[in-house]
């Protein structure tokens, strides 16, 4: 495409010298800026791919696909025939029967609010966001009607630790003839658990099933169900087939998506915004192409019509600057490719090493939900990052070379 006389002229004109200092400073400045417009790009754009993949994995590991509530306030009933019901729908991987309520915990004079989920022992341990995260004590001690698992961070507000009891207390009090009285209850600390979800972590408790029940007032009742399915992308399928399964029953089925629509359709929108953003770093890189080259074509119109005049044509011309100025992209955008996958690798040391140079809290759990910076790069749109470039930084050089190939070697030597 290129012949060695076109690529030799190039790369000679892009190589610096003392009388085209400007010119240079302006095609390396492009070239910077180009690097930086697509390492920030995908360095973004995998932190906002790995911030969304690690919160819907957080969420989906405590919380089913599907949940399933009673029509009114109260609980369901005959909750084993609705079990069987659902569990034979041949995309339901797990259905677990839930009963959670408000409640606020406390011990040693510290109290926080937290939120309790009664579980059977087993379902518990199927769940491997709970199950893979117990970092003190044991499930095997999750039994009976008087043991808790909590999230650790909820622990330390408490200051409690395995082994030790937590007093739970209700805001559905008993009625006595003085009024309402709380009512309160001790449970002995089985584990503590830290998926890495700050909201979790600090507000959630776990309690057998049974004794959910006996402690919320709910006998032989449950609050809802929690369904997980096999492949998640039927989810609005099995949710027609289990409504038609369970129209005897006063039930309303709400699907993860429409439990959180708000939180990430406030990420997707971040997310093409930022997008939008970052991508006039490229563009403006890439109107300095424009003006260095031009400038470039300018300072070299005495040797462009030395060159006409020794037989170069006109096609000859234009890819001579088209190339100058190409390179200039393809050299930024092969640089900020590889700055954004190294930065993205190893995201979270870089993160560390920024912390405890400045000794400041860099991506605070209590802000941003999870405890670590996650990166999640993804292949199709690392590419689109780099063509985008590319493409812009190549319409960028085809005016000034268009400008060179049309000059006019008589009139460019007369002013010389």
């Amino acid at each position: 495409m290129f012949s060695p006389f076109e690529r030799m002229v190039a790369f000679r004109y892009l190589r610096p010298r003392r009388q085209e200092g400007f010119v240079s400073v302006i095609a390396i400045f492009s070239l910077l800026g180009i690097m930086l417009g697509v390492a920030t790009l995908i360095i973004v754009m995998s932190v906002m791919n790995g911030f969304r993949a690690e919160l819907l994995g957080r969420i989906l590991g405590l919380n089913g696909h599907i949940s399933v509530y009673a029509q009114g306030n109260g609980g369901i009933g005959d909750y084993a025939k609705i079990e069987d019901e659902i569990a034979k729908n041949g995309n339901v991987m797990l259905n677990v029967p839930v009963v959670e309520g408000q409640v606020m915990a406390s011990k040693n004079g510290r109290a926080s609010g937290a939120i309790v989920r009664g579980m059977r022992p087993e379902d518990v341990k199927k769940r491997e966001t709970i199950a893979d995260n117990i970092i003190f004590g044991s499930l095997d001690d999750f039994k009976g009607d008087d043991t808790v698992i909590m999230g650790a961070r909820l622990a330390m507000k408490l200051g409690v630790g395995v082994g030790d009891t937590v007093n739970l207390i209700s805001p559905k009090g008993n009625v006595t003839a003085f009024g309402s009285v709380p009512r309160v209850r001790a449970y002995t600390v089985a584990g503590l658990f830290d998926i890495g979800m700050y909201e979790y972590d600090s507000g959630f408790i776990f309690m057998p099933l049974s004794a959910a029940q006996v402690y919320f007032r709910l006998p032989e009742q449950i609050t809802h169900f929690e369904v997980m399915l096999n492949d998640i992308s039927s989810l609005d399928d099995t949710m027609d087939e289990l409504l038609g399964a369970l129209s005897e029953h006063p039930l309303r089925l709400v699907n993860w998506q429409q439990s959180n629509a708000g939180f990430f359709n406030a990420l997707q929108v971040e997310r093409n915004v930022m997008f939008l953003i970052l991508t006039l770093i490229i563009l403006v890189a890439a109107f300095n192409i424009i003006s260095g080259m031009v400038m470039l074509v300018k300072d070299k119109g005495r040797d462009i019509a030395i060159l006409r005049t020794m037989g170069a044509t006109r096609q000859s011309i234009m890819k001579v600057f088209f190339l100058a100025g190409a390179s200039i992209g393809v050299l930024g955008t092969i640089s900020g490719l590889i700055i954004g996958v190294l930065f993205c690798l190893n995201i979270e040391n870089i993160r560390q090493f920024i912390q405890t140079l400045t000794g400041t809290d860099l991506f605070n759990a209590e802000i941003y939900f999870l405890s670590q910076l996650p990166a999640d790069m993804d292949v199709s749109e690392v590419v689109m990052v780099c063509i985008m470039s590319l493409t812009l930084s190549f319409l960028a050089t085809v005016y000034p070379a268009w400008r060179a190939s049309r000059l006019d070697p008589v009139e460019a030597l007369r002013y010389e």
